[in-house]
């Protein structure tokens, strides 16, 4: 600690051994060293003005008064010191330097930083050099080029908080450099066959490209914090400034060289201010030749397509609408964002980062969509869907039920294991829809006859499989009433969808009316107005307006009329034996 102590006991400042590597002026190294002596007293955090106030009446000798109308006008040697890399903010979220105003730093904390207290512990801002030594193993090859990593990461947090040409920041850049070039070294000296780096130039990587997959690989290794999956934590490790970002992103697009080649692989994830966030991953065939090189290859992932096509269990659905577009009631519009913004990618970060789930897993979710037939409830699934960018495997549970006694049970257990056979063979996986999952939900009979103990076996082996699902399962019912609450508490999110009222049957009016056609009304709006009026479901409004074009399209005269549309509202409500279930929609 000899330099240390020559530090805070130099009574010309100038004369401290370190003095030279701190390119400030003197008043700023007696700010310095104020805070270094006060180390030995326990004071670590310093608030800006109070820390200006004492160096002033310490080092100026100047009055209490003085000292206190001064301190605003030196506040830039602050800024000045945390530009050069020796103090730093305390706060926990720390912008950019250049975007916090003077009076912003007056009430700010701040301490010594870590380069300060090396340079004080070291004496020096230079680094030895390391001994030069072929690689033994990929592991130290890795292990260098992880801490190349490291190295760039910290660098990447320097530009946006200090000067290019601070000590800070030119002693890890001068780290960096010595690193590339030990590296480059004991390449040479390296006779062994080491497998990374034969991958590496069977690959043809450019130098960036190669800093993004080590960067990766070092996640996918060591399991850290760093988060530098996320695409601007990526960017940032290759560019200098928001203009190479930006230049910089086609690295990462679907048509870059890493995707294209199958060398890394990303999941969109909804963030909380409604946008896409990419996070990237090394693909585990990849991580496998890595890690085992000489083990037979995994066969390629195929596409959902080609496995739906030879299968009679599920019907691949694609969403056609997105959140946005589908009319609901505010409160379950309400709890839908609620359940979408804890599928953002900060929230499975922090899930990873706690051990409450597999890094992995993708999204967990089982939610139950309720309530009377032609609310909306399977349309509002598939849109869930398509924000959360994934496809649909849907089957209609009314299926399940089979004449042979004991053939239900195996057939509940085939939806599960066929879909778990299907994820194991793509990238993305699907939602399950289990549509109209009203037998599995009613509560269990307890009567004895031999029909009902099949029907109870059916739905114990149902509630097996979900508490054991891993992804996203969506059931929907309309089922209000004998709700068993077995299954109720297997659910995340249950979510009520109710008939619409007035306000929101004219919106779905306005939504469905065809947008090419005449009619003979003023506007489609006085039109929806009137329509709405009518009690349906958005279910049988889109119903009727379906059977209303037909009827016009085969008039001579194809213009839409008012009477045209109530007389199939008519038939529709005439026609709805339960009235309640539409004929020809399913919920």
């Amino acid at each position: 600690m000899k330099h240390y102590l020559d530090f805070i006991h130099t009574k010309s400042i100038k004369k401290a051994k370190i003095f030279s590597f701190l390119k400030c002026n003197e008043f700023e190294a007696k700010i310095l060293q104020f805070m270094a002596k006060a180390l030995l007293e326990g004071e670590i955090d310093f608030v800006v003005h109070n820390l200006l106030y004492k160096s002033l009446i310490e080092t100026q000798e100047d009055s209490k008064i003085k000292a206190s109308e001064k301190t605003l006008s030196f506040l830039p040697h602050i800024r000045n010191l945390i530009e050069l890399g020796w103090i730093s903010q305390s706060s926990f979220l720390q912008p950019k330097i250049t975007d916090i105003t003077l009076l912003e730093l007056y009430n700010d904390n701040v301490c010594l930083s870590h380069a300060f207290l090396k340079l004080l512990e070291d004496g020096t801002l230079n680094v030895d050099l390391p001994e030069i030594t072929p690689y033994e193993d990929h592991l130290e090859y890795l292990k260098d080029r992880f801490s190349h990593i490291e190295l760039l990461h910290k660098m990447s947090g320097l530009k946006f908080s200090q000067k290019l040409d601070s000590p800070s920041f030119s002693r890890a850049n001068y780290r960096l450099k010595l690193l590339e070039e030990t590296i480059q070294a004991r390449l040479k000296l390296t006779k062994k066959d080491i497998s990374i780096i034969k991958f590496i130039k069977e690959q043809h990587l450019e130098p960036k490209e190669q800093i993004i997959f080590f960067a990766l690989l070092k996640e996918e290794y060591s399991s850290s914090d760093e988060n530098l999956r996320d695409m601007n934590a990526l960017l940032e490790l290759i560019s200098l400034d928001e203009y190479d970002k930006i230049k910089h992103r086609s690295l990462l697009d679907e048509n870059s060289n890493l995707v294209q080649k199958g060398l890394i692989d990303y999941d969109e994830l909804l963030n909380p201010f409604g946008g896409i966030s990419r996070t990237f991953f090394i693909p585990d065939e990849i991580l496998q030749n890595i890690i085992h090189p000489n083990k037979k290859k995994k066969r390629n992932k195929i596409s959902l397509h080609s496995l739906i096509k030879n299968q009679d269990i599920f019907e691949l659905v694609e969403p056609k609408y997105n959140m946005n577009e589908i009319i609901l009631h505010q409160n379950t519009r309400e709890i839908l964002n609620n359940l979408l913004a804890q599928v953002n990618s900060n929230v499975v970060h922090l899930l990873h980062l706690w051990g409450i789930k597999d890094k992995k897993k993708g999204i967990d979710a089982k939610i139950l969509l309720y309530g009377a037939p032609g609310s909306g409830k399977t349309i509002t699934a598939l849109a869930l869907a398509k924000s959360l960018k994934k496809q649909v495997l849907s089957f209609d549970c009314s299926k399940i039920l089979s004449m042979y006694i004991g053939e239900s049970e195996k057939n509940v257990r085939r939806i599960f294991d066929s879909y778990n056979e299907i994820c194991k063979s793509i990238k993305n996986e699907p939602i399950l829809l289990l549509d109209e999952a009203d037998q599995f939900l009613s509560t269990r009979s307890s009567s004895g006859n031999s029909a009902d103990k099949m029907h109870n076996q059916m739905q114990n082996i149902f509630l097996e499989q979900i508490e054991r699902f891993d992804g996203i399962l969506i059931a929907t019912t309309n089922l209000l009433e004998n709700f068993d609450t077995a299954f109720s508490r297997r659910f995340n999110y249950k979510i009520e969808f109710k008939r619409p009222n007035k306000e929101q049957r004219e919106a779905l009016w306005l939504k469905y009316l065809p947008q090419n056609a005449e009619f003979s009304v003023d506007s489609k709006e006085n039109l929806a107005k009137t329509l709405a009026e009518y009690d349906l479901s958005g279910g049988q409004i889109a119903l009727v307006i379906k059977n209303t074009a037909y009827k016009v399209a085969t008039k001579k005269d194809t213009i839409f009329t008012q009477d045209d549309f109530i007389t199939q509202i008519k038939a529709e409500l005439s026609g709805n034996f339960d009235n309640n279930k539409p004929m020809g929609f399913r919920a």
